[in-house]
C-alpha cells in the first residue's frame, strides 16, 4: 500500500500547489511556463502511474476489507457515474446551461467519481484512493472560490454544447462500463 500512498501524495500534492497562486507563479517565473507545464505534467503522470501500480499491488496481495457495501449502493454508484461522466465531458469551454450550472465540472465529476466509489467500495485502498481524492476535489472548490475564480458563466438556455455534452457523457459511460472489467478488474454490470 505504499505505492499507492506514494503515488496519492505525489499526484495530489503537485495538484495542490496549483492551487496555491504565489508558489505557481514563483515557479512558473523561475522556470517559464512551458518548463512548468511540462514538469507539472511529468509529476501527474508519475503520481497517476504510482496510483494505478501501488492499487494493482494492493489489490494483488488481497483487499483489506472494512465493511460490505449493501448491494444497493452499486446502483446508486452506476447512477452518480453516469453525472460524473457527463460533468467531465462539459470541460469544453463553449458557453452552455450544465457548464454554467455546475461552475466547475472537473471538480464536480472527480467529487461524484470519489463518492460514487467510496459507496461501492468498502476497503482499506479502495477508501484510501477515493476518499483522498474526495478530500482533495473539496479542497481544491474552497480553493478555487476563495482565489475569486466563479467558474464558467450562467447561461440561460440549452445550447448546442449541452447536447454534444450529453451524448460525450453518455458514450463516454457507457464505454466504461464495458471496459470497466478489463481495465479495473471489476465487472460493472452482471457482476
Amino acid at each position: 500500500m505504499l505505492v499507492l500512498i506514494l503515488g496519492i501524495v505525489v499526484f495530489l500534492g503537485v495538484h495542490t500547489l496549483a492551487t496555491l497562486p504565489a508558489a505557481k507563479a514563483g515557479l512558473v517565473v523561475r522556470l517559464g511556463a512551458r518548463p512548468f507545464k511540462g514538469l507539472f505534467s511529468l509529476i501527474s503522470l508519475t503520481g497517476l502511474a504510482l496510483i494505478v501500480w501501488g492499487f494493482a499491488l494492493y489489490r494483488g496481495d488481497g483487499l483489506i476489507v472494512l465493511w460490505t457495501p449493501p448491494e444497493w449502493t452499486r446502483h446508486i454508484t452506476i447512477v452518480l457515474m453516469w453525472f460524473a461522466f457527463v460533468a467531465l465531458a462539459c470541460m469544453n469551454p463553449a458557453p452552455g446551461r450544465i457548464r454554467g450550472w455546475l461552475r466547475h465540472p472537473m471538480l464536480v465529476g472527480v467529487k461524484i467519481w470519489a463518492l460514487a466509489h467510496l459507496l461501492a467500495n468498502g476497503d482499506a485502498g479502495g477508501m484510501l484512493l477515493f476518499g483522498s481524492f474526495l478530500a482533495w476535489a473539496i479542497y481544491d472548490r474552497i480553493s478555487v472560490k476563495r482565489r475569486g475564480d466563479a467558474g464558467a458563466e450562467r447561461f440561460n438556455s440549452f445550447t448546442r454544447a449541452d447536447a454534444i455534452t450529453l451524448v460525450v457523457g453518455t458514450l463516454a459511460f457507457a464505454a466504461m462500463i464495458y471496459l470497466h472489467p478489463l481495465l479495473i478488474g471489476v465487472q460493472v454490470i452482471g457482476g
